[in-house]
């Protein structure tokens, strides 16, 4: 009986840890960790290291205060339809593991992160803005979904989304290995952020009901589904745009081997929104896989044109 308690345990916090969603913030880091090597020539093994267990502390800390401080709206959501991708992961309602728990562990991956920006920046001496980004990071992830703040409730916490997972690890991997930010760290910065703005957009599709009866006033709820498709389709032009851009500031045009297909399946996606598919909730959460790899995909053709 202890045993199988234990594996329920241990599967309940892998579930509630979302390992297959981190790859959204460490891939970025990683470009900043290439961009540095490339164009610095420097590669600090344990800087690299030590940024990357930071990255994902402050991801497990969003994930876990987005359970239990969405608790009610995940109720909601889940009844109507279990996406993998919105709606929370059921842990918690399953019993699994409690919000408390869930609360605690949060806290101790931000108190990870702060030992490991001071560790950085003044053991390893990585700058005087380190601990600064990492604030950024930590306050913007922890107050994401928490109350009183509760930043996506205020119609801004998909943009700050959208620069957490854009800007801030490439230019903080870059920042941590050199000491300085290039320019180039924020060209691209732009089409990554930009792609992540939209995966958190869509994503609230399946939760639109439940948002809107628990008053959780995120930008898709203020806006109305219509005025959502358009705004997500904005956005996917100026993503384009944005790494074309990229490519006219000095990244290398390489980048357009893996890019050119990620343009027509980022099309493709926007194409099934203006066509309203998202009123299928089956084809939303296919929809909702695709905008993910078309976040991974712009990031990894940044990487591929400096690999």
């Amino acid at each position: 009986m202890e045993n199988s308690t234990l594996i329920q345990k241990t599967v309940g916090w892998l579930k509630l840890s979302r390992p297959a969603f981190h790859l959204v913030g460490v891939l970025p880091f990683i470009l900043g960790t290439i961009l540095a090597w490339r164009l610095e020539g420097v590669f600090h093994t344990a800087v690299c290291i030590l940024g990357g267990v930071a990255v994902i502390s402050v991801m497990l800390s969003t994930y876990y205060t987005g359970e239990y401080s969405d608790y009610r709206e995940d109720v909601i959501s889940k009844s109507i339809f279990k996406s993998r991708f919105a709606g929370g992961t059921g842990v918690i309602q399953e019993g699994t593991i409690s919000g408390e728990e869930a609360r605690c562990a949060s806290i101790i991956a931000l108190i990870n992160v702060v030992i490991i920006g001071i560790i950085l920046q003044f053991v390893l001496n990585t700058g005087p803005y380190t601990i600064p980004l990492g604030i950024l990071g930590i306050t913007s992830g922890f107050f994401y979904s928490t109350r009183p703040v509760r930043l996506v409730t205020r119609g801004i916490g998909e943009i700050l989304i959208g620069f957490c997972y854009g800007w801030l690890p490439i230019a903080t991997a870059f920042y941590i290995q050199t000491g300085h930010l290039h320019p180039l760290v924020h060209w691209m910065g732009l089409p990554v952020g930009l792609t992540i703005f939209n995966v958190i957009l869509l994503n609230e599709f399946h939760d639109y009901p439940a948002d809107q009866a628990t008053g959780k006033r995120n930008i898709l709820v203020r806006l109305g589904i219509e005025r959502g498709i358009v705004l997500y389709a904005l956005v996917s032009v100026l993503a384009w745009m944005a790494l074309f851009c990229a490519i006219y500031a000095g990244v290398s045009a390489r980048a357009l081997y893996l890019y050119i297909p990620v343009i027509v399946l980022s099309a493709l996606v926007t194409g099934g929104l203006l066509m309203r598919k998202d009123k299928n909730s089956s084809a939303l959460e296919v929809l909702c896989g695709l905008n993910i790899a078309v976040n991974l995909g712009t990031t990894a053709s940044l990487a591929f044109a400096f690999v």
